[in-house]
């Protein structure tokens, strides 16, 4: 009997240990980005967002820690071909929100202190699970403060939780692309959210 409930005590462990790890991966079928399904970027980013606030918390970041307080901006994430093909789900700060969802073409001018964060997913496909991108952030600063950024600062939170270093050109010259919608490229038609 002994020998009976030491193999269960074993058992149990081994099954929970590999249940465990299980519950940490976030494993995907379709190893290309593009070819996701809604209904595949939804589970996925339902099996990921808890990890994605997690990693961007880890060093106390405080956009870090309180971004999800923000309004988002899609009613999913979307796959888009900048931030390396990721799954990316932007959320605004208050000052940000009100124009930002307006998802205007022309004329676009964001007030000082606009913050945006992009969530981002990566396919890794050699390990065929989803794994947490960097926390790309945008914030918009006094005029005349960065000219040659057009007063946008760019930053991103790497998934261990510390700040990235940035080229800001390297940024912007992406950016450059949506000089009339203040430089901000916005969510995927199909997943944004409606005023």
């Amino acid at each position: 009997m002994k020998h009976l409930l030491n193999c269960a005590a074993v058992l149990s462990a081994a099954l929970f240990t590999s249940g465990a790890a299980l519950a940490e991966d976030c494993p995907v079928s379709v190893l290309e980005p593009f070819d996701l399904e809604e209904a595949d970027i939804v589970s996925i980013y339902d099996c990921m967002k808890d990890k994605l606030t997690a990693a961007y918390t880890k060093q106390g970041n405080k956009i870090g820690e309180n971004y999800r307080n923000w309004t988002v901006t899609g009613t999913r994430p979307g796959v888009a071909g900048p931030h390396g093909a990721r799954l990316l789900l932007t959320f605004a700060n208050p000052i940000a929100a009100e124009q930002y969802l307006k998802f205007e073409d022309e004329g676009v001018v964001m007030p000082a202190g606009s913050v945006l964060a992009k969530e981002s997913i990566k396919i890794h496909k050699k390990k065929q699970k989803a794994v947490v991108g960097p926390l790309f952030l945008m914030t918009k600063v006094k005029s005349g403060e960065l000219p040659e950024t057009n007063d946008w600062r760019y930053d991103a939170i790497a998934p261990s939780g510390k700040p990235m270093k940035i080229k800001q050109s390297f940024c912007h010259d992406c950016h450059l692309g949506f000089a009339d919608q203040d430089y901000l490229g916005y969510p995927l038609e199909e997943v944004r959210v409606t005023n």
